[in-house]
C-alpha cells in the first residue's frame, strides 16, 4: 500500500483524549497518520476560553485536511458544555411546542456558541422516536412522539445548524427509540418488521438527507428482520442497501462509539472498525481516550484494505466523503477566540431567552 493511502486513512477515525492536552502519544499517531478529527467530553472541558485553545491547538496534528472538531451537544442530560454555556432543556420541549422557529432560533444560537470555542460537527439532532416510554437511552432526548414531528423538527435544526457553519449529525439510524436496552450496556433488539421500520423510524432520516446532513450515525441495535447477526453499525444491509442506496444518503456516514458494550461485547474496537468500514460507514468513532486501540483500529483498517477485506473502491468512497464535507463545512483556519468576544457569545442574553422559552414546554 502506498505510504500516502495508509496516512490517509487516518481520516476515518474520530478519536478522543484523555484529559485537557494533546499527549505525545497522539502526536506520534498523528505523525502517521491523517487523522479525521476529535470529540470533546466533559473530562476535556474546564472553561470556555480552554476549549478554544485546545480545539486551536489539535489542528496542529492535521496533515493537509483541517481536523473535525466535535461534541455531543443536544440539549437537556446529553451536553458536554456545561454553564457559562446556554444550558438548553432536553429537546422533547420542542416536540411540545411544535414550532419549527423556535427550533430554528436554537440551532442558530448553539451553532454560534459552538463555533465560538472552535468545534465544528455536533452529534445532533436526534432523529429517534420517543415511542417506548420504557426506552432508558433516548427518552426526552427525542423531539417528539410522532415519525412527521421528528422529522420536521430535525430538518428544522439540521439547515439552522449547517447554515451557521456547523456541520449536523442525525442519529441513530435505523431508529433506537422503541427500545429497552441501553446501547451503552448491552445490545438493544428492535423487533419491528422492516415495512414498518420503513414506514415509521426511516422518515425523520429521509427529512434529514432532503435538508442535506452532513453525518448520519448509526445506532448498535440489532434489526433481525433486516439483519439476524449484525447490528446496524456492521450490516451492510442496513448501511448500504438501506441508508446509502434506498434513502439515497450521499453524505458521511459515521459509526456510534465502537466501545460501547452494545459492539464491545462481541468485537473489538480494531474489528468493529473494519466491520463498519466494510458495511459501509465512512468514519468510525472511538471514544475513551486510549490511544492504543485508536492506533490498533488505525492498523486494523489498513490491514483490511491490504487483503482485501475492505475494498479498495469501498476506502476511495469513504475517503472522499469525508473530503466532500470538510470541503464544504472547514474551509476557513480555527482560530482561538479572544476572551472577550467568547463571553459575549456563550451563555448571552438572547441565548438565554431562547433557553427560557424552550423551557416554558417542560
Amino acid at each position: 500500500m502506498p505510504s500516502s493511502v495508509r496516512r490517509e486513512i487516518g481520516q476515518l477515525l474520530i478519536g478522543s483524549l484523555p484529559g485537557t492536552t494533546i499527549t505525545p502519544e497522539l502526536r506520534s499517531l498523528a505523525r502517521e497518520f491523517q487523522l479525521g478529527g476529535v470529540i470533546w467530553f466533559a473530562r476535556n472541558i474546564e472553561a470556555p476560553e480552554q476549549v478554544a485553545e485546545l480545539s486551536h491547538d489539535v489542528q496542529s496534528l492535521a496533515q493537509g485536511l483541517p481536523l473535525w472538531v466535535s461534541v455531543d451537544q443536544e440539549g437537556g442530560r446529553v451536553a458536554r458544555l456545561r454553564a457559562p454555556f446556554t444550558e438548553w432543556p432536553p429537546m422533547a420541549v420542542l416536540g411540545r411546542s411544535g414550532d419549527r422557529g423556535l427550533a430554528s432560533r436554537f440551532a442558530a444560537a448553539l451553532a454560534a456558541e459552538l463555533k465560538a470555542v472552535g468545534i465544528t460537527l455536533d452529534y445532533a439532532p436526534v432523529l429517534d422516536i420517543h415511542t417506548n416510554p420504557k426506552n432508558p437511552v433516548i427518552g426526552d432526548r427525542a423531539l417528539a412522539e410522532t415519525a412527521d414531528e421528528v422529522a420536521t423538527l430535525g430538518a428544522a435544526i439540521i439547515r439552522s445548524l449547517q447554515d451557521n457553519g456547523v456541520a449536523a449529525c442525525g442519529k441513530h439510524f435505523p431508529g433506537h427509540g422503541d427500545t429497552s436496552v441501553d446501547s451503552h450496556l448491552d445490545l438493544p433488539i428492535v423487533e419491528h418488521p422492516p415495512d414498518r421500520i420503513r414506514r415509521v423510524e426511516c422518515v425523520p432520516f429521509r427529512a434529514a438527507v432532503e435538508a442535506g446532513v452532513a453525518f448520519i450515525m448509526t445506532a448498535h441495535v440489532l434489526v433481525p428482520s433486516m439483519d439476524e447477526d449484525k447490528p446496524a453499525t456492521l450490516s451492510p444491509t442496513i448501511v448500504r442497501a438501506v441508508l446509502r442506496e434506498e434513502l439515497g444518503y450521499d453524505g458521511v456516514i459515521l459509526s456510534d462509539d465502537l466501545e460501547m458494550k452494545a459492539i464491545a461485547r462481541t468485537w473489538t474496537p480494531a474489528d468493529a472498525a473494519v466491520e463498519a468500514v466494510a458495511a459501509g460507514c465512512d468514519g468510525v468513532l472511538i471514544c475513551s481516550g486510549d490511544v492504543e486501540a485508536q492506533a490498533a483500529t488505525l492498523e486494523a483498517l489498513v490491514h483490511a484494505v491490504e487483503d482485501g477485506s475492505i475494498a479498495y473502491t469501498r476506502l476511495e468512497d469513504g475517503l472522499a466523503r469525508q473530503r466532500r464535507a470538510k470541503e464544504r463545512f472547514l474551509t476557513t483556519a480555527v482560530a482561538p477566540g479572544k476572551q472577550a468576544s467568547i463571553r459575549r457569545v456563550i451563555g448571552s442574553d438572547d441565548h438565554r431567552r431562547i433557553a427560557e422559552e424552550m423551557a416554558r414546554y417542560l
